[in-house]
């Protein structure tokens, strides 16, 4: 028995098809639920079904994106910061191991440059940069990052790092269908997570029963998003010559840039956004499925599905 938060969200939609098709039995528990109830109602479900184990894909994002927390600046802390706090105390109190999504966002830039020139991203035991001690950042950030920080004192617990997720399926939180309808994008170099890669990877540490802790869960790899733009469009001429003519015009659009990100900033955003490289080494040693970040975006842009075609 699995206990899932978040069913409804944006990734706690592709645990919720991953456990099914696992045939594993899944008990839904709505997190604005326990927020108003309390611990209680929780160990009450636990203490009836007795779970194998928890996840919580729960959170605040913000709608449409992250300027949104600014604004609701109560809901974030909650969503972000005492939800994961009262899971981890009646987990802790009833033995049962769980698993939180997390986010890179709590870094911004990367950890140095390799005496060879290469980039390094932030490993899992890297200090957040991009936080409440390290302003500006963004009030998301900050929740996401004291989060973690208090959670580090409780033990069966997997602390999953998510970034910038995507997939073939069109929608409002895909990073391509971002990419694909923004009039004007800012170029940045990124980690990023493929939607199933990154369930996956989060239910293996489980099943394989990995050492407890926190694990960077982004495909392997970065890239810019000018990089992202030319593989798009690359898919867009190619499906343009099937005679598939609405990717044609949805994918090969003119793609407009800022200047510099303080533009960006001036002209677009609220809050200052995370853009980092994160190390995968600690996943890829323990064989998690996650593939290099090129490769799960040109199969992505392969297999894509749009959401509505008019």
């Amino acid at each position: 028995m699995i206990f899932l938060l978040g069913a409804s969200g944006y990734i706690g939609q592709a645990f919720k098809r991953h456990l099914q098709a696992l045939r594993l039995p899944i008990h839904e528990i709505s997190a604005q639920g326990l927020l108003t109830t309390g611990k209680e109602t929780l160990r009450s479900n636990i203490r009836e079904f007795r779970p194998d184990f928890l996840i919580n894909a729960a959170g605040f994002t913000g709608k449409p994106n992250v300027d949104a927390c600014e604004l609701m600046k109560a809901e974030t802390l909650t969503g972000n910061l005492v939800l994961p706090l009262l899971l981890a105390e009646v987990c802790a109190e009833e033995g049962i191991p769980w698993g939180h999504v997390s986010s890179g966002c709590i870094y911004q830039g990367q950890r140095e440059i390799g005496v060879q020139g290469d980039d390094l991203g932030f490993r899992e035991e890297d200090a957040p940069n991009f936080d409440f001690y390290h302003l500006p950042s963004s009030f998301y950030s900050g929740t996401k990052a004291m989060a973690e920080q208090l959670l580090a004192g409780f033990s069966s617990l997997y602390i999953w790092r998510l970034r910038v997720p995507f997939d073939e399926s069109d929608g409002a939180r895909n990073y391509l269908s971002k990419l694909m309808r923004y009039s004007r994008l800012l170029d940045v170099r990124n980690s990023l997570s493929h939607r199933g890669d990154f369930v996956e990877a989060c239910w293996e540490s489980y099943a394989r029963h990995l050492p407890y802790g926190t694990y960077n869960l982004t495909n392997h790899g970065s890239v810019t998003t000018r990089e992202v733009v030319g593989m798009i469009e690359n898919e867009g001429r190619r499906r343009a010559l099937g005679g598939d003519a609405f990717s044609a015009k949805m994918m090969c659009k003119h793609y407009d840039f800022f200047a510099s990100e303080t533009e960006f900033m001036q002209q677009a955003a609220k809050t200052p956004r995370s853009s980092c490289f994160l190390d995968t080494e600690k996943a890829k040693r323990a064989g998690l499925p996650l593939r290099d970040v090129r490769v799960a975006l040109t199969e992505a842009l392969q297999h894509w599905t749009w959401e509505a075609q008019k």
